[in-house]
């Protein structure tokens, strides 16, 4: 099985749906590979928000907090960076991981920095601790970064996204090619999905 999960890391419906499905596939013992697919929220050089003043997007995230209860989560939605940060750099340097075979392992570090810690993963220096602590080179990948290595690679994923696969919102999730059709931020959900698959 494999889960094309179209994502931005400073989406919070993004982190809990890809908690739900960890701790579902975990439970289920189905074996499935999880391929992120990039999305920039934000693309540069658009002006940036401000996610933490915002009342409706407060009013909105209230749907995550109970997902957020059952599956453990202590997160702060949203998180008390302002503005929100771009992410061309941070998917660069998952470009960067995803080749050293430590992709996903670098996504919930960056996820978790923003949601979790309250850290700008806009920045270069937060990025590379967080590839040190993914057990990557971090003089090598702030290398890369600094050099745009990745850069037109992240514009065309970019690009694929928004004009190839006509992304909305995210989180978009495809499961071997098929768009789902449910709530992904519940276990049950997709404990449910598995079981009709």
């Amino acid at each position: 099985m494999e889960i094309l999960f179209v994502t931005d890391f400073v989406c919070p419906y993004c982190i809990v749906a890809k908690e739900a499905l960890k701790q579902a596939l975990s439970a289920s013992g189905m074996k499935a590979e999880i391929k992120i697919q990039p999305y920039e929220l934000t693309p540069e050089p658009n002006e940036r928000v401000d996610t933490f003043h915002d009342e409706k997007r407060r009013e909105h995230y209230q749907s995550l907090e109970e997902p957020l209860k059952k599956l453990g989560l202590d997160l702060k939605i949203p998180p008390a960076v302002v503005p929100r940060p771009y992410t061309r750099l941070a998917f660069e340097g998952w470009h960067y991981a995803e080749e050293k075979g430590r992709g996903n392992l670098y996504a919930d570090q960056v996820y978790a920095a923003y949601f979790a810690d309250q850290r700008d993963i806009g920045e270069l220096d937060v990025l590379t601790d967080l590839a040190e602590k993914t057990g990557l080179d971090p003089a090598d990948f702030r290398r890369a970064l600094t050099e745009g290595i990745y850069t037109d690679r992240q514009k065309k994923a970019a690009a694929h996204a928004a004009d190839d696969l006509k992304v909305q919102c995210v989180p978009t999730i495809y499961v071997d090619g098929m768009q789902i059709d449910f709530e992904p931020y519940e276990k049950e959900n997709w404990l449910k999905f598995f079981e009709r698959q």
